[in-house]
């Protein structure tokens, strides 16, 4: 395997996969966020398991390579609905979003050059 594909896979995984632990720990940002977005709480922990999910799927595609893409591409559409949260409610601090959405679409795409 290429050595960037691993690399950018575990940094992916990484990320998101922390990402997820905030949630379904019930640490208090994605509270906050959820609150500012006008999502109700309940789904905080809907959204942790999403992302727990595309971690898992991200690792296990290491050997089962369509659950890997399948796995990047249901990230790139969790990280597109989050830009459109942001921007429905005006909120213009999407640095945060931009290095997850650029990690979660780097993976995607190393993952289609590595695969097909």
């Amino acid at each position: 395997m290429p050595t960037a594909y691993i690399i950018v896979t575990l940094v992916t995984a990484f990320f998101t996969g922390s990402a997820a632990v905030t949630y379904l720990i019930g640490h208090e940002y994605p509270k906050a966020q959820a609150d500012m977005k006008g999502i109700p709480r309940r789904y905080v922990p809907v959204l942790g398991s999403l992302l727990a999910a595309g971690t898992a799927g991200l690792l296990i595609g290491f050997a089962v390579p369509p659950l890997g893409i399948s796995a990047a591409v249901g990230l790139v559409l969790y990280f597109t609905g989050a830009l459109i949260a942001h921007l429905r409610v005006g909120s213009r601090n999407l640095i945060g979003w931009a290095v997850f959405a650029a990690t979660v679409v780097t993976d995607l795409v190393i993952t289609l050059l590595h695969y097909l």
